[in-house]
């Protein structure tokens, strides 16, 4: 690589090390009481369609960076045959004071969200919770991320796509912590 990318590409590099230290140090956590990392996720969990009562799991998070102003929390399934995953919950502007969601707080029709927080359009075609609902097979991973943010709000329209929204969270984001269930459907007989 020539001086020239060198140059051009230090800031970024910077800043990519930057964010991986922030994200890795050990001090933001995500917790939840209803999911265990690497466990099947229960049924309560699962996407109605699949048999599943389709509540959002209770999460909580702490350890948060200096500088946070919001957070953001999504749940995304890379397992999903559709060459670009699947995002099956996107939850963002929760003020900086929020330090956990409820059980079911992810509801369509009657969400329990901090007030100011927004769901945006899951790959489902609405906004709130959908649970796991993959094709029979191999076990997917369904991955639960908390974002602290450097900005107070994210401004996108209500229908964005899971890409826009996950876009700009990137984009804000300080840190990061996640953990991940496993779900598979089991083919019918």
């Amino acid at each position: 690589m020539g001086a020239w990318h060198t140059k051009a590409l230090g800031p970024l590099l910077m800043g990519l090390a930057f964010a991986a230290h922030a994200a890795g140090d050990g001090k933001f956590e995500l917790t939840s009481s209803d999911l265990k990392p690497g466990a099947t996720i229960g049924k309560d969990f699962v996407y109605g369609g699949c048999g599943g009562k389709n509540f959002s799991p209770a999460l909580s998070w702490s350890g948060a960076p200096a500088g946070t102003k919001s957070f953001a929390v999504t749940a995304y399934d890379p397992d999903a045959p559709t060459g670009s995953g699947w995002w099956h919950w996107q939850v963002i502007n929760l003020s900086a004071d929020t330090h956990a969601l409820e059980r079911g707080a992810g509801d369509a029709k009657d969400p329990k969200l901090p007030a100011g927080a927004q769901q945006s359009r899951t790959d489902f075609g609405e906004s709130g919770y959908g649970g796991p609902c993959p094709p029979p097979g191999k076990p997917h991973h369904y991955i639960f991320t908390v974002y602290a943010l450097k900005t107070d709000k994210i401004d996108v329209p209500a229908d964005a796509s899971g890409a826009m929204v996950g876009y700009h969270i990137r984009a804000e984001a300080l840190a990061h912590a996640s953990l991940t269930g496993l779900y598979a459907t089991v083919p019918a007989k």
